[in-house]
């Protein structure tokens, strides 16, 4: 399997806890894994914080005293999120991500979730993410992750495809709700024509030749989390990371200039600011692979062209991401009305990207 990731040897061992947390009533579940983790925390004492900038899982934050210093992050894992996330994958990419310094430590993992250290700093908004200041250090970062090599040997494989042709195939055919279903068929393109696309993206993408690499796959703002004291940017949750596309990662983070709750597309990155971050990009990934910090003027513009096509891909994958959720998650977000903007944003980029020449 060329997409098997390797965790190194001499990681630290992830123990696994027999216990289930209800995530409608947590606490006695969350208390159950801080006497494993931190028993000299009194259980009266515990507080619990819980976050709800996600729309997979549940996060709670658990802590004794009122500074926060030390908390423990407990996620319990979405409504049926099985199907559509490889969670042994997960647990590999956070071990291996641990073991370059690029993640929060892993406690454990439980039935239904799993527990990580809480990193200070703050969850950035999309306005946060166009500032040369910070998008340089996002750049760097996610340069410093495509150069981890976790393949023991394997020359690695993209499994953006077969995760797609996965999703397509998990896509609810009509809605219970008569509203939702109405608006399933009138506005979502039909599964003919899905089934075409993602034909064409794969025989269009996979012939650019962007390197594959290890991904993170899901960088949208509140998975960048911004230290201003030590100068540094950390990402979090690596439910969707693994071996793809460079140029894929880098076009998803830049479709996620438009936000998630009050979606924009006109934010997506100008030529300009994404040619200033893919140069940013390529010196931090040459210096980081050893190979000069030398970077060209037709580097920076054939990865433009691959980022800007692979960004198709982008909409697309979260597309059908939004219509399965649509269908099982028990979050508070309307996924349908979410699938229907990648849909249509797809469909309006794709000419426009699809013009685009390399050098």
């Amino acid at each position: 399997m060329a997409n098997y990731i390797h965790v190194p040897d001499g990681a630290p061992a992830v123990p696994k806890f027999n216990v289930t947390v209800d995530e409608n009533d947590f606490r006695s579940g969350a208390l159950k894994l801080m006497k494993e983790l931190r028993p000299h925390w009194k259980p009266a004492e515990v507080k619990m914080k819980s976050f709800t900038d996600g729309i997979t899982n549940k996060l709670i934050g658990c802590y004794v005293g009122g500074d926060m210093q030390e908390v423990v992050l407990v996620r319990i894992y979405g409504n049926k999120t099985e199907l559509f996330v490889d969670r042994e994958n997960e647990v590999k990419s956070f071990r291996v991500l641990q073991a370059h310094r690029c993640a929060p430590r892993l406690y454990c993992t439980f039935n239904n979730g799993l527990c990580y250290e809480f990193l200070q700093g703050t969850a950035l908004e999309p306005e946060h993410i166009r500032s040369p200041s910070v998008f340089r250090l996002i750049a760097r970062q996610l340069a410093k992750y495509h150069a981890i090599h976790a393949h023991n040997g394997w020359v690695p494989k993209s499994d953006l495809w077969l995760k797609m042709g996965k999703y397509f195939s998990l896509v609810p055919t009509h809605f219970e709700d008569p509203v939702q279903n109405q608006r399933f068929t009138q506005e979502v393109p039909s599964a003919v024509c899905l089934r075409e696309e993602m034909l064409w993206l794969q025989q269009s993408l996979s012939v650019l030749g962007s390197p594959v690499v290890l991904c993170h796959n899901d960088l949208l703002c509140k998975n960048i989390i911004y230290n201003p004291s030590a100068g540094n940017v950390k990402f979090i949750d690596y439910e969707y990371a693994g071996y793809n596309y460079q140029a894929y990662d880098i076009g998803n983070h830049f479709n996620e200039f438009a936000g998630v709750n009050e979606v924009d597309y006109s934010k997506y990155p100008g030529r300009e600011l994404q040619l200033q971050w893919l140069r940013a990009y390529l010196e931090a990934y040459k210096e980081y692979k050893d190979q000069g910090a030398d970077v060209t003027h037709t580097e920076v513009e054939v990865l433009y062209v691959q980022v800007n096509r692979f960004a198709l891909a982008s909409h697309f994958f979260w597309g059908l991401w939004a219509l399965i959720q649509a269908q099982y998650s028990t979050i508070d977000f309307d996924f349908l009305g979410y699938a229907v903007l990648r849909f249509s944003q797809y469909f309006k980029m794709k000419p426009e990207v699809t013009a685009l020449s390399f050098p």
